[in-house]
C-alpha cells in the first residue's frame, strides 16, 4: 500500500496540481513569518499564530487532496500517516517525509522531513531559536487541521529543525481521539 501511496502522491503532483513559482512561495511565507514577529514581539505568540493558520489551511486542503486523488477514508492511523507524507507533502510542497518512530500503541509517530522548502532561503537569528521560534510550524497546523477533517484529534509539533542546527526536521504527530461524525444542525 505504502508504494501505492507513493504512485498517487506522483501522479497528482504531475498531473492535477497548478504549480507556483517555488521562490515566491518562500518569500511570500519569510515575509509573513517576519511580519508576525514584528507584529507579536514574542516567538511563541508566533507559533501560536503560525500554527492557527497552518490549521485554518488544513482543513480545506485535506478536501481538495480527496478530489484530486479519488482517495476514500484511510482505514488507520497507520495508512493516514503513509498518505500525509506520501501524497499530502508530496501534492502540495513536492517533498516525501519518511514515516517513522511509531510509539508502541501506535498512536505516534514521526515526519522527517530531508529537505523542507519552507527553510529555503532562510536563517534563524539566535535569539529566536534560543526564545523557541519554529520557522515552518505552518505545517504543524495544516497537519493537525487536516486530520480533525478526518475525524482524528491530533497534537502536532515540531521536535527537531535544522534551521535550528539539528540534522533533520522532525513533526511529531499524536492521536489524542477519534472524533464523533457529527452531523450538521437542520434549519428546520
Amino acid at each position: 500500500m505504502e508504494k501505492q501511496y507513493k504512485a498517487i502522491g506522483e501522479e497528482a503532483w504531475k498531473n492535477s496540481t497548478e504549480k507556483i513559482n517555488a521562490e515566491l512561495f518562500i518569500f511570500t511565507y519569510g515575509s509573513l513569518v517576519v511580519q508576525l514577529v514584528k507584529d507579536y514581539e514574542d516567538y511563541a505568540a508566533v507559533n501560536k499564530q503560525l500554527d492557527k493558520m497552518g490549521y485554518n489551511i488544513g482543513v480545506r486542503l485535506v478536501d481538495d487532496m480527496m478530489a484530486r486523488t479519488n482517495l476514500e477514508r484511510c482505514s488507520g492511523f497507520s495508512a493516514t500517516a503513509e498518505v500525509i507524507a506520501k501524497i499530502g507533502f508530496k501534492l502540495f510542497l513536492n517533498v516525501t517525509p519518511t514515516v517513522t518512530s511509531w510509539s508502541t500503541d501506535a498512536k505516534e509517530f514521526s515526519l522527517i522531513i530531508d529537505d523542507n522548502p519552507l527553510n529555503d532561503f532562510c536563517e534563524l537569528p539566535p535569539k529566536a531559536v534560543t526564545d523557541g521560534l519554529w520557522y515552518s510550524n505552518v505545517l504543524c497546523g495544516v497537519i493537525r487541521g487536516a486530520l480533525e477533517m478526518m475525524q482524528m484529534q491530533t497534537e502536532v509539533e515540531y521536535v527537531r529543525d535544522v534551521l535550528r542546527g539539528d540534522e533533520a526536521s522532525e513533526i511529531r504527530v499524536k492521536l489524542v481521539r477519534m472524533l464523533d461524525e457529527e452531523v450538521p444542525a437542520s434549519d428546520d
